[in-house]
């Protein structure tokens, strides 16, 4: 009619900003998180610069030379196999009490589990000269293989567990009583559950395995690090001990990328509150008897055996006068480094294990991987492209603090990205994408959203770098400050000259405050994940 007007149609409200995808219906990294993200990979990249610019110094030849020695060959064949041995062993030994104290009926469980995680507290070369002062016959391969599984097999252990206990129980309650064993259970439904854990901690063990001096060397078991350590040390020329670190890096390279193809691209985050539920403990039986003993076992030849070697020698050298007040001095200054280098590698960790989790495209997982390159290299070739740098571009920072967190933060990223990432793939991507299309900003979902609910893997991975950097042992020989001493160096030192009675008590005094985190790491996850009781 005429005077009359269509009513206009009501304009709707604007859509809350939700979630940027890229192509294939994946969420993108967001720009928050990439540039630190970026920033971390490029200080993890540092030393394998340094290393390129010395081993290209002499020219393609001497690389050449180096490469095609028997002698490398020789040494290749001999760190993988150790490698290989040491991991296969630690896998079986993690998963095996992983399973036992968090879905069995194992007696005590709870207390095995903390006793299995105590290993982390010992270093290497703790174990190897307790080893090595009651059995010397095992010196080489043998005493290598065992020290290594002894120290490293939590790597395996702590994943899995966490794993177990925030995965959902119904899937496997449901196998039971459609009339599987056990066995087949674990195998079927738990087992393929447990993937990222395993894959996770066989690859650091493996790394630490390559990287590993303090042991090798005690033990007098050549390896690419003893060779490396004793080619810097033995000459000036830097060539054939950079080509060596160049090829240990290629191995990790390929180490890395097994591990990133054998995840594929399956998904393993939790929809919904199932994994809180605790999980029916699964009956031993006849082989309860077996179980302990087994457990046991580990115990003993982990923790027993260095135990014992500390307290025989601390004894023997508290007869004599203990120092104390150098003593406390080596302690301070161990615990303040290691806070600073497990702040600071924490915080660059937790962009890229972010990134990681959610894999929007390749470059978060590109970025990863390249995180854990510094983690393959020998303590001593970190710590000295570390002096190369300052020396050459930041002279103020050399023999300074700064210097000695930055080798910190290079030795020890996979540490804190791997925790971060376990812990954000576990609680899907939809809560975050909720938040988004209710209006928040990225900053707010992550500030709200996101660092809540990997809270926990944030903090194990801080426990976790704290522990290992309490027991680096070359780069902070190379690197720290002038005049500062620690419980490793000093340990080290008397350790040279065989004065094992003085090296006893800072060895003690290095494994008891390393208990702290590894107690914490081996008790807060079950309370946070909600497991059995």
């Amino acid at each position: 009619m005429p005077g009359t007007h269509a009513p206009a149609p009501a304009r709707q409200a604007p859509r809350p900003p939700g979630p940027r995808r890229a192509r294939g219906g994946r969420p993108r990294p967001p720009l928050l998180l990439l540039g630190p993200a970026v920033l971390t990979a490029a200080v993890a990249l540092l030393p394998l610069a340094y290393l390129v610019v010395r081993a290209g110094e002499d020219g393609p030849a001497a690389v050449a030379d180096v490469l095609l020695r028997e002698r490398t060959a020789r040494l290749l064949l001999r760190s993988l196999a150790l490698a290989a041995a040491v991991t296969a062993a630690c896998l079986a030994v993690g998963v095996a009490l992983a399973w036992l104290t968090v879905r069995s009926d194992l007696r005590h469980r709870h207390a095995w589990a903390v006793a299995a995680a105590l290993p982390l507290a010992i270093p290497t070369y703790v174990a190897g000269f307790a080893w090595i002062s009651f059995a010397p016959q095992l010196a080489g391969a043998p005493g290598a293989f065992l020290v290594l599984t002894a120290c490293s097999y939590p790597y395996v252990l702590l994943p899995v567990s966490a794993a177990l206990r925030r995965t959902d129980p119904a899937a496997e309650e449901v196998a039971r009583s459609l009339g599987l064993t056990p066995w087949q259970v674990f195998r079927r439904v738990t087992l393929p559950q447990l993937r990222p854990a395993l894959t996770a901690g066989g690859l650091l063990v493996s790394l630490y395995c390559l990287s590993d001096f303090g042991a090798v060397s005690i033990l007098r078991f050549d390896t690419f690090t003893l060779v490396i350590y004793t080619s810097y040390q033995a000459s000036f020329d830097r060539t054939p001990a950079a080509v060596l670190s160049l090829l240990l890096v290629a191995v990790t390279l390929v180490l890395v990328l097994l591990e990133w193809r054998s995840q594929g691209r399956a998904s393993y985050s939790r929809v919904g509150g199932g994994g809180q539920r605790p999980a029916r403990p699964v009956a031993l039986g006849r082989l309860a008897p077996v179980a302990l003993l087994g457990a046991a076992a580990v115990a003993v030849l982990s923790l027993g055996v260095p135990a014992a070697a500390l307290v025989h020698w601390t004894v023997v050298g508290a007869s004599r006068g203990l120092p104390l007040a150098d003593l406390a001095a080596a302690a301070g200054t161990s615990l303040g480094y290691a806070a600073l280098g497990a702040l600071v590698t924490t915080l660059l960790a937790v962009p890229v294990g972010l990134l990681a989790a959610r894999r929007g495209d390749r470059l978060p997982r590109v970025l990863e991987r390249i995180s854990y390159l510094g983690h393959a290299l020998p303590g001593i070739v970190v710590a000295f492209s570390v002096v190369f740098l300052t020396v050459r571009y930041a002279y103020p920072l050399y023999q300074r603090t700064p210097a000695l967190v930055l080798a910190y933060v290079v030795l020890f990223l996979p540490l804190a990205v791997g925790a971060v990432h376990s812990a954000a793939a576990q609680f899907p991507p939809a809560l975050e994408d909720a938040a988004r299309s209710a209006g928040a900003r990225t900053a707010e979902v992550l500030r709200r959203v996101t660092l809540p609910l990997a809270a926990p893997g944030i903090g194990a991975g801080a426990a976790l770098v704290f522990l290992t950097c309490m027991k680096e042992l070359p780069a902070t020989l190379l690197l720290q400050p002038l005049g500062s001493t620690t419980l490793a160096t000093q340990l080290w030192t008397e350790t040279g000259v065989a004065a094992y009675s003085a090296a006893a008590p800072y060895a003690a005094v290095l494994v008891l405050l390393s208990a702290v985190p590894t107690y914490l790491l081996g008790v807060r996850p079950r309370v946070a994940g909600g497991g059995p009781r």
